[in-house]
């Protein structure tokens, strides 16, 4: 057992990450120690990064203890980068956490400052200033590399700018100066945001926290006329909607809402969330209130204007629209399907369901019907279950077959109908289907398939029941 993160008191005595407990307990035998749960401090950080969506939508991960922030254009809305930083560190002590921070014009050089050095804002201009002094780990290598560069003397980063960089790279690989080009803004470098940027955002600052459900729902429609500019401006339609409710304990709540068709309307978007949050009520913790609300568009699609109706009634195509609106908002995505037909011979894949939404209807609305084929039964596993079969003939039908268990003794029989598989889907060695349709001396009447041909040299074929009529 070794330990993985240190207080400041541990680090005080002499302790260090990585280092053997039983070393530790020799140095210091009061020594307290709790387990590592990876797993929750992952879903804490995330909780953090959440949080800092206030800032900026752009949070992506940064290792195990670390978020990075792209305040690209976000800055002046909290009075500039040293007051953002310092308004972020400040909130997060408040919430009992002790964080460092850092803002400059690259990645590199930002995690670096944050972990090695006090400056809390760098400019451009102090780059080679502020990263110089700072030992060779600032630079996101590994332990491994930093003892090998320190012992042919090079050990802050102010000495890898003064020597020749042939030489390193020859020793050292490209990695060491793609780092140290990354930090000084010579080599881009990108983060990766850990949910996607809504293509459209409004939010409201609220002077008191709000707790009340009436309260959330009118901001949520304010807000939702807010969006209407930005879809007009795009001439679309928004299609998956994202509420966030910023606890002022930290804690923020994601509401997703979908639309079977492109929304702009602010009433219709906010009875959709209105569904969704009477779902949610014993869910949502309200605690002392939320003090921002934000409205994402995280999915939009090209909306055609139409002739609205003269009459109080709306129209069939809207209501119908409407409730599926309603029904997906309030049981989920998926809770209504549509039986839709597939190009393909085999049955299990020759239908399926589809969410339903304008799309899908429009398209089961112009797709033709299914070939005519012969009677199929009623009811068709999704998959075919194997089957034991005696047949007086090998290409003919079974006289006998066992099944769940059970026999059945055969009599009639037709067929077969043969069925070719998809040479593209399943290769050009897939082998055919022989069907048959079996009644047994029972009356019931099966679906029953012979997979492969008797030929010399070829495997025995197999035998599956597909189906059972009514």
């Amino acid at each position: 057992m070794r330990l993985s993160a240190l207080d400041e008191v541990a680090e005080a005595i002499g302790l260090r990450a990585g280092q053997a407990l039983a070393e530790a307990r020799a140095i210091c035998p009061a020594l307290d120690v709790a387990e590592d749960d990876m797993p929750a401090d992952r879903r804490f950080l995330e909780a953090i990064a959440d949080w800092c969506d206030r800032y900026t939508p752009l949070v992506a991960l940064d290792g195990l203890d670390g978020l990075m922030l792209d305040i690209t254009g976000c800055a002046h809305l909290f009075g500039g980068e040293a007051k953002l930083v310092a308004e972020l560190l400040d909130r997060l002590l408040q919430l009992g956490l002790d964080a460092r921070g850092a803002i400059s014009s690259t990645p590199g050089l930002s995690w670096a400052a944050a972990r090695f050095s006090g400056h809390a804002v760098v400019a451009d201009s102090d780059m080679v200033r502020v990263l110089s002094p700072l030992p060779l780990a600032a630079l996101r290598i590994d332990a491994g590399m930093a003892a090998a560069l320190a012992r042919v003397g090079l050990k802050q980063v102010g000495d890898l700018l003064t020597a020749p960089r042939g030489p390193l790279t020859r020793r050292f690989g490209p990695g060491l100066l793609l780092r140290l080009d990354q930090a000084l803004g010579r080599e881009g470098e990108s983060i990766v945001p850990r949910r996607p940027v809504a293509l459209l955002s409004v939010e409201r600052r609220l002077a008191e926290p709000v707790r009340d459900e009436e309260v959330i729902l009118d901001l949520t429609g304010r807000l939702a006329a807010g969006l209407k500019s930005g879809l007009d401006a795009r001439g679309e339609g928004g299609r998956l909607f994202e509420l966030l409710l910023f606890r002022v304990d930290g804690r923020v709540f994601r509401i997703e809402i979908g639309a079977a068709s492109p929304l702009k309307d602010a009433r219709r978007i906010q009875a959709l969330f209105s569904e969704r949050l009477g779902v949610l009520h014993d869910d949502l913790d309200a605690g002392f209130g939320f003090e921002i609300v934000r409205l994402n568009v995280l999915r939009t699609e090209a909306l055609a204007e139409t002739q609205g109706s003269f009459g109080t009634r709306p129209r069939q195509e809207d209501a119908a629209l409407d409730f599926i609106d309603r029904v997906t908002a309030r049981f989920g995505e998926g809770c209504l399907t549509l039986p839709v037909t597939h190009a393909s011979h085999w049955p299990e894949r020759a239908s399926g369901l589809s969410p339903l939404t304008e799309a899908t209807v429009a398209t089961a609305a112009r797709l033709p019907g299914p070939p005519v084929r012969s009677e199929r039964p009623i009811r068709l596993f999704a998959h075919p279950e194997p089957v034991e079969v005696t047949a007086e003939v090998p290409d003919g039908p079974p006289a006998s077959f066992r099944w769940r268990r059970a026999q059945h003794r055969v009599a009639r029989a037709e067929g077969p109908e043969r069925l070719a598989p998809e040479w593209w889907i399943d290769g050009e060695e897939a082998s055919p289907r022989d069907y048959f349709r079996i009644e047994d001396s029972a009356g019931h009447r099966f679906w029953l398939f012979r997979q492969g041909l008797y030929e010399r040299g070829s495997a025995r074929p197999s035998w599956f029941m597909q189906g059972i009529f009514a």
